[in-house]
């Protein structure tokens, strides 16, 4: 199962609905913000100014453990592989590290994965994350896949109520794309086994190395992806996301995508801050602006976001 599971964020050319892996030609849509008040705002915001994991949980973060797809057969996901550092930018900020690796066996590949309470729909995601074309140790060459995305649980194969939005830095490449590539994509559904997606993806090309901004907006049926700024997808229709979603980061290797170098190879993802305003599109300055209003205010976290009908305790999978 796992060589169909390797493309379930993505699959850049095999898209059933048809993938466009150019850049976007289509202008920066005019968005006009609704101007709200951070307190009584719904909104998610994490600096994640912690300590160890526990301080994580205690805010509705789940850190995966345990096996599960997706990624390389007989590998499995180690809550000790996140872990906090300072990073003085701004002064007394501390990040959130994913760290991933591999020796080139299913038993020793370890993967990452957080995922924060299933509630989120319409509005604006945003995540500070960096990317790494190399690993942060040992050789390079892997298939990395290195994420911010937002998904519904996979409860039966085809669920039309299944929903989810992806970033997905592939820095060697994999699913038959080149090394370097950068791809969005928005699902309507998939079936597993045998394998059958339906989504929309974009994708550029190219070294995304560093420190990156991104942002989605999902309102009035089209969703939106902007890298620093720059719009680089827009999908709506059929793909409009229907469903209640979590919010998610993982760090994981593509099946048969490992290198046959023996030595241990660690490779990392550091997420400086998310956010989320729901209902809302905000364009990326109004993102910033919003982060600069509470690390002014000192407020490392706050999570106003209703959680509807859907119950907050959600598996941290897939």
């Amino acid at each position: 199962m796992n060589r169909y599971l390797n493309t379930l964020f993505l699959v850049a050319c095999i898209c059933i609905a048809g993938c466009n892996t150019s850049k976007l030609a289509t202008p920066t849509p005019e968005i006009v913000a609704t101007e709200t008040n951070n307190a009584s705002a719904q909104i998610l915001f994490d600096d994640f100014s912690y300590n160890d994991a526990n301080q994580m949980s205690v805010n509705g973060w789940g850190i995966r453990s345990g096996g599960g797809l997706p990624g390389v057969q007989g590998s499995s996901f180690r809550v000790e592989n996140v872990s906090f550092v300072d990073y003085p930018n701004p002064v007394g900020n501390r990040l959130l590290r994913m760290t991933s690796s591999t020796d080139g066996t299913g038993e020793n590949t370890f993967q990452t994965q957080l995922c924060h309470q299933r509630k989120y729909l319409e509005g604006t995601y945003a995540a500070r994350v960096r990317f790494s074309d190399q690993p942060a140790s040992g050789s390079d060459g892997d298939q990395i896949v290195e994420t911010f995305y937002m998904i519904s649980p996979y409860i039966e194969p085809l669920d039309p109520d299944y929903s989810e939005i992806d970033f997905e830095y592939l820095a060697n490449g994999g699913w038959g794309g080149a090394p370097l590539s950068f791809y969005v994509t928005t699902w309507e559904t998939v079936r597993i086994e045998p394998w059958l997606a339906d989504n929309a993806s974009s994708s550029v090309a190219g070294s995304l190395s560093g420190w990156h901004t991104l942002v989605v907006q999902a309102t009035n049926g089209t969703v939106r992806y902007f890298a620093d700024s720059k719009l680089i997808g827009q999908h709506g229709g059929a793909y409009y996301p229907d469903s209640p979603m979590s919010i998610n980061f993982n760090l994981w290797f593509i099946d048969g995508g490992l290198t046959g170098a023996s030595d241990v190879r660690e490779y990392q993802e550091d997420i400086d801050w998310v956010f989320h305003q729901a209902d809302v599109s905000l364009m990326p300055d109004e993102v910033d602006a919003k982060v600069s209003e509470f690390r002014n205010a000192a407020i490392p976290f706050q999570d106003t976001v209703s959680p509807g009908a859907i119950a907050l305790d959600s598996p941290c999978d897939l």
